[in-house]
C-alpha cells in the first residue's frame, strides 16, 4: 500500500505543476503511477471550473477570460502534454519513413510543423472560450481532464509500447484491476456528465472521440505508444471537448 502512496506523489510531481509538500521516487512504484492520472485530472478540472467562475464573478472582459481559460490547463501541467503534442506533430508532419519519424519524435528541437499547429491550437482554443455562451454549464469542465487522462492511462497500458517508451515496464507490471478501475472511472464520468449536466454531457464523448481519432492517427504513423503520443492525444481530446462545450 505504501507504494501506491509513493506512486501518487510521483504522478503529482511529474504531471502537475502544482506544488507538493513532499517528494518521493521509487522505481518499483512506476507501474502504479498511471492509476492516479485521473486524480490529477480532477484537480486540474476543479481549478479550471473555479477560474471560470472567478472570471465571471469579477466581470473580466471576455477576451482576457478566453486567454486565461485556454492557457490554464497547460500552465497547471507545466506544458508537459503540450511538449508531446509538439513532438508528435513534427514527426507525423514530416511524412518521412518510420525510422525517420521516430528519430524526429525524440529530437529536442522544435520544427515548423510543431510551431504552426501549436499556434493554431492556442488560437482556436482562445476563440472557443471567448465564444462560450453565458448560460453554459461550466461545471462540465471538472470532468474533461479526467476523461482525457483515463484515456491516456488505458492507451498506455493496452497498446504496444515503443521500445524507448518509459512506460514499457508499466504495461508489463501493471495488474489487470488497474485497467478495470480506469475503465470504470471513464464510464462513470461519461454517465455522470449526462445525469448531472444534461446536454453538456455531450462534451465528454466529444473529448473521448477526439482522443480516439488522434490516437488512431499517431499510433498508426509511429507504430507504437509512448508518453509523447499520450500528450498529443490528450491535448487534442481536451480541445475537442472545449469545442463541443463552446458550440452547444
Amino acid at each position: 500500500m505504501k507504494d501506491y502512496g509513493i506512486a501518487f506523489i510521483m504522478t503529482q510531481s511529474m504531471f502537475c505543476a502544482l506544488p507538493i509538500p513532499c517528494r518521493a521516487w521509487k522505481e518499483e512504484a512506476r507501474s502504479k503511477m498511471l492509476l492516479f492520472l485521473p486524480v490529477v485530472g480532477l484537480e486540474i478540472g476543479a481549478l479550471w471550473v473555479l477560474a471560470d467562475w472567478l472570471l465571471g464573478y469579477m466581470n473580466i472582459p471576455i477576451f482576457i477570460s478566453g486567454l486565461v481559460m485556454c492557457a490554464l490547463p497547460y500552465l497547471l501541467t507545466g506544458f508537459i502534454h503540450l511538449d508531446g503534442f509538439l513532438d508528435v506533430t513534427d514527426a507525423i508532419g514530416s511524412w518521412r519513413n518510420l525510422e525517420e519519424r521516430r528519430k524526429i519524435l525524440k529530437d529536442s528541437h522544435v520544427g515548423a510543423f510543431a510551431v504552426i499547429w501549436c499556434v493554431l491550437l492556442f488560437l482556436a482554443g482562445f476563440a472557443l472560450f471567448a465564444s462560450v455562451p453565458e448560460a453554459a454549464d461550466r461545471r462540465i469542465l471538472l470532468l474533461v481532464p479526467v476523461i482525457s487522462r483515463c484515456c491516456s492511462a488505458l492507451a498506455v497500458l493496452l497498446l504496444k509500447p515503443m521500445g524507448s517508451s518509459q512506460y514499457a515496464s508499466s504495461q508489463k507490471n501493471a495488474p489487470m484491476w488497474h485497467m478495470i478501475i480506469l475503465a470504470v472511472v471513464l464510464a462513470g464520468c461519461l454517465a455522470a456528465g449526462f445525469l448531472l449536466f444534461g446536454k453538456y454531457g455531450f462534451v465528454l464523448p466529444g473529448g473521448l472521440l477526439g482522443y480516439g481519432a488522434a490516437l488512431i492517427k499517431s499510433y498508426r504513423s509511429l507504430e507504437g505508444m509512448n508518453g509523447d503520443i499520450s500528450g498529443y492525444c490528450l491535448s487534442i481530446s481536451e480541445f475537442c471537448a472545449v469545442a463541443v462545450y463552446a458550440l452547444l
